[in-house]
């Protein structure tokens, strides 16, 4: 096989890509100030930061006051729905646009949350534009608050997503990429970012636990778990040891995994969040397991960060080709009905750095 060939991962062409960036901006006492009232200063800056928005041609903009994770997922039909901790949005990116200030009453909220989502057809290849658009838009935004000293970090977010099995379904057309890291990949196209920057680079996989595979693992009328998560932890572990994937992590607790880098983030959990901390750097193994033999989920979630030594020049097409891999050995063991079973794969890349 050319090394040009291993460069590349071929990923099914009906893959989905999404981008969003989140520019965080601390509230503070000086801030609020300005103001009489919560609801007024909340109103007043989404107002600005919408009309701002309509000028710089971003049209797809939410303000979150109330401190809750936004999750961004691809769907037909928008929609926006809030958990106790969570904004989940669902959105087409060619076609879905919005402006929406989501906020809680007498709230005061930590920091200022403005998610923009990426519009358009051609995601990935426009991601750098539309990361030097949001910048473009900060720099003006920040002048028309009434307070200077403000600082504010931005988290630009990007994957691409698609059906393990989607051959067995008969999806056969592939793309060959090489997914290069964000760093080259914003400064071949001038929009350099600051040196000091955090990057991460992972993979999760969304295992429903189907009534074939439960009967297939577990007795019949059982209410201990264990031998399926065992089964399930250890065929994991096998296969992407293989592979020589080090950084891992298995979630079956009901929880949301939310990955970090441990370098730079803190890893607490929360009532719906399992927080999982890696520090790519690092290259001894590290496994991450929260489950629960006498609860059953509905869904297994995995995850494989890429490691310093996963990262090439040409991208991260082989480290993906190792975890197509390791999940071809993983899935046979289970003998999943790939014709039926979806197992949904996602490559992350996530860089985050405070604006100057």
């Amino acid at each position: 096989m050319s090394l040009n060939h291993q460069q590349k991962v071929y990923i099914p062409k009906a893959a989905r890509t999404n981008q969003y960036i989140a520019a965080e901006i601390k509230v503070t006492d000086a801030l609020l100030a300005h103001y009489p009232d919560l609801k007024t200063c909340y109103q007043t800056i989404s107002r600005s930061i919408f009309n701002l928005a309509d000028q710089e041609e971003l049209s797809n903009i939410h303000v979150i006051t109330n401190d809750k994770l936004p999750v961004v997922r691809f769907h037909t039909e928008a929609y926006c729905f809030q958990t106790a901790e969570q904004i989940i949005l669902f959105y087409n990116p060619a076609y879905h646009e919005a402006q929406n200030l989501i906020t809680d009453d007498n709230y005061r909220a930590r920091k200022i949350r403005i998610v923009f989502l990426a519009t358009g057809d051609e995601i990935r290849s426009n991601s750098a534009s539309f990361h030097a658009k949001v910048q473009s838009f900060l720099t003006k935004l920040m002048p028309q608050l009434p307070e200077n000293e403000l600082t504010v970090k931005i988290r630009d977010h990007q994957h691409l997503s698609y059906d393990f099995f989607a051959k067995a379904k008969g999806n056969k057309e592939s793309y060959g990429f090489k997914l290069r890291a964000i760093g080259p990949r914003y400064k071949a196209r001038n929009c350099p970012l600051p040196e000091e920057h955090s990057s991460l680079s992972y993979v999760t996989v969304k295992l429903p636990l189907g009534r074939r595979l439960k009967q297939s693992i577990l007795p019949e009328h059982t209410n201990d778990f264990t031998p399926l998560y065992q089964k399930l932890e250890d065929a994991f572990l096998h296969a992407t040891s293989a592979k020589q994937l080090k950084q891992v992590a298995m979630v079956a607790n009901g929880l949301t995994p939310l990955v970090r880098n441990s370098k730079y983030d803190q890893v607490d959990g929360t009532d719906e969040v399992q927080m999982i901390g890696f520090d790519p750097n690092q290259e001894e193994q590290q496994f991450v397991r929260h489950w629960d033999g006498s609860q059953l989920v509905e869904t297994v979630s995995f995850t494989i960060v890429a490691g310093k030594k996963d990262y090439k020049d040409a991208g991260f097409g082989r480290f993906m080709n190792q975890v197509e891999d390791a999940l071809k050995k993983f899935t046979s063991e289970l003998e999943l009905d790939r014709s039926h079973e979806d197992l949904i794969v996602r490559f992350h890349q996530h860089i985050s750095y405070q604006n100057s």
